[in-house]
């Protein structure tokens, strides 16, 4: 890519507790990264839907859930992402597939880059979440393979 064909605007979803897939797919990213890219650093934490479920954990689980994974993923930026480069980290709460492709819509992606999945899974082709993602999203979607 030339440099004024640069995107301005990358979404990077990660699965922390998926370091392989997520450090190669932050490789590739940051190929991508020109002086004017800003990229957007995401993480879901599932929602717990079945009440039966939820009625184990505390009503604060959810809140504390999501502090925490905030604290991770900035740990995360701040351990793997070079300061010259211009990120910005988001947690979101819910579907994962879901709330990536509304996070793209809203930050106005050009481009969202994907780690393919855990190797133990490559038969699986993309996993759902992936495939679902690369069938839905309204801008180009980069796939890294592990």
């Amino acid at each position: 890519m030339g440099g004024s064909t640069m995107p301005k605007t990358i979404l990077l979803p990660v699965d922390l507790s998926d370091a392989k897939t997520s450090d190669k797919a932050l490789e590739a990213a940051l190929e991508l990264v020109g002086p004017k890219t800003t990229l957007h650093v995401v993480s879901v934490l599932p929602r717990f839907g079945y009440s039966q479920v939820a009625s184990y954990f505390s009503p604060d689980f959810e809140k504390k859930a999501l502090k925490q994974l905030g604290q991770e993923l900035t740990n995360w930026i701040n351990a793997k992402i070079p300061e010259e480069v211009s990120v910005k980290p988001h947690v979101l709460h819910g579907t994962v597939y879901h709330e990536v492709l509304a996070a793209a819509k809203k930050l106005k992606a050009d481009l969202i880059v994907l780690g393919a999945h855990r190797p133990e899974l490559k038969d699986y082709f993309l996993g759902p979440n992936a495939a679902r993602i690369v069938r839905h999203a309204k801008q180009s979607v980069y796939v890294v393979r592990n």
